[in-house]
């Protein structure tokens, strides 16, 4: 595949809820880069999957991949416990992954030309996607503090769950990552741990910027 040269490239792998997108957003505005969120992709799909159910294909996956529109990720709907798990299941299909994957590598190493480059978080896109990212980040916190999170953005949203039925949930979501047979979520020597349990999104942020500012500009 073709790729553009001398972009800045940020592979960000996390476990839901740990702060991850929330990095990626920043970082994407303050350096100009193009972000995809990528668990919203399996989550496009697995939300195609509920709605199809019987009728639901590898080639209407394949179809919708490759004429997605990425305002689609945006939609609220998509953030639902039930979605979530869902997609947690499709994230398991090597077939899936093999499609999202091609998606993944076209807006990580050809974002539009506006950008300086591109920023991805998901689960295995050190590992996996770009592989050779210039910058790896491994964004995690407590489960507690994920499920907490996790609940106040739900409660937001007037979604009627409880804080036990998001931490369950999220302790079930952290077990189908890790253990997966394609793309588990690890964490890889090279990949810089940032833990978010007791950094404000504003600590975060600087200390992820003070090292890639020091990369850049030496």
């Amino acid at each position: 595949m073709k790729k553009r040269k001398n972009i800045i490239t940020v592979a960000i792998d996390s476990p839901a809820a740990a702060g991850a997108g929330t990095q990626a957003k920043l970082i994407s505005k303050h350096y100009k880069l193009f972000y995809l969120d990528t668990g919203k992709i399996y989550r496009y799909i697995g939300d195609l999957k509920l709605k199809f159910g019987n009728k639901f294909t590898y080639n209407l996956v394949k179809h919708r991949i490759e004429t997605l529109n990425l305002k689609k990720l945006k939609n609220k709907s998509l953030l639902s416990n039930e979605v979530a798990l869902s997609a947690s299941k499709i994230a398991r299909d090597k077939k899936i992954r093999s499609i999202v994957h091609k998606f993944q590598q076209k807006c990580a190493y050809n974002p539009p030309k506006k950008y300086k480059g591109s920023v991805l978080d998901g689960r295995d896109i050190i590992t996996v996607q770009v592989k050779d990212a210039m910058f790896k980040f491994f964004i995690t916190a407590n489960i507690k503090t994920r499920a907490n999170r996790r609940f106040y953005e739900y409660k937001e949203l007037n979604k009627k769950i409880t804080y036990n039925e998001v931490l369950k949930s999220l302790r079930k979501r952290d077990k189908s990552d890790k253990e997966r047979k394609y793309g588990p979520l690890k964490k890889t020597k090279d990949s810089i741990l940032i833990n978010t349990t007791k950094l404000s999104k504003k600590a975060c942020f600087k200390k992820i910027k003070s090292i890639m500012d020091k990369k850049i500009n030496n």
